[in-house]
């Protein structure tokens, strides 16, 4: 999988071969999965199978309007972010379309410039308004830390941690912006068996540092250190 994409699942919802054609093969360059339908009875049965993190879906669709599909998963669903595509501006669809909590209205057609631009802007509101207690950290420079699974990801590459590694980031992202003092550090990591110092810890994170974002760990003077997300 190339590392240069980003850690999110999207499905591309539009009835127009050539127009889903060409979403689908931008979209392929920066996602690690990406989905595609030519309706709404076809996205909805993707939508349920997948669970997609993103979804951009075209206003006016066969069967069932883009505004009904939406409509749909929003009874039960305020996670999956949602990108509209129309092809004018109608204040009647634009006043639906503000109770569905849409991350934006786009009016085609769309340059690549727009796309990227709302994709950056929906995948900062994954990370840091998320309904769901917060999964994955963004350290900055597209390093993410991920709690469920303990892992550090540079875009969706998973980078290398020793054990010790990564039960230190582990321990940091449990309360960010807390600074966990030496002792704690210690008592965490390091079992009762291994002669341990200041010097341990240090030498440890300058280790951690050469494989993520400098800032990321930030050493508190005379107290400890804490993990910093990008603001």
């Amino acid at each position: 999988m190339d590392q240069n994409k980003y850690p999110y699942t999207i499905l591309f919802i539009d009835d127009e071969d050539i127009i889903r054609e060409n979403y689908l093969s931008y979209l392929k360059l920066l996602f690690k999965e990406v989905y595609s339908a030519k309706d709404s009875y076809e996205g909805y049965k993707i939508y349920n199978d997948k669970k997609p993190d993103i979804m951009i879906v075209d206003i006016k669709l066969p069967h069932i309007s883009g505004l009904e599909l939406v409509k749909k998963i929003r009874e039960k669903d305020f996670q999956t972010k949602v990108i509209m595509l129309t092809a004018h501006s109608d204040k009647n669809y634009l006043l639906e379309a503000t109770e569905l909590k849409l991350s934006q209205y786009l009016i085609k057609p769309v340059t690549r410039a727009q796309l990227q631009k709302t994709l950056q802007k929906t995948i900062d509101e994954l990370l840091l308004y998320s309904v769901e207690p917060l999964k994955i950290i963004d350290l900055s420079n597209n390093y993410y830390w991920d709690i469920k699974k303990e892992k550090l990801m540079y875009f969706s590459t998973e980078v290398y941690l020793t054990t010790k590694e990564k039960e230190f980031i582990s321990l940091l992202s449990s309360s960010l912006d807390r600074v966990f003092t030496y002792d704690e550090i210690i008592e965490n990591i390091w079992s009762c068996d291994e002669n341990v110092s200041i010097e341990s810890i240090k030498t440890l994170v300058k280790k951690i540092r050469k494989k993520l974002p400098f800032e990321a760990i930030e050493n508190v003077f005379s107290q400890g250190y804490k993990l910093k997300q990008r603001n």
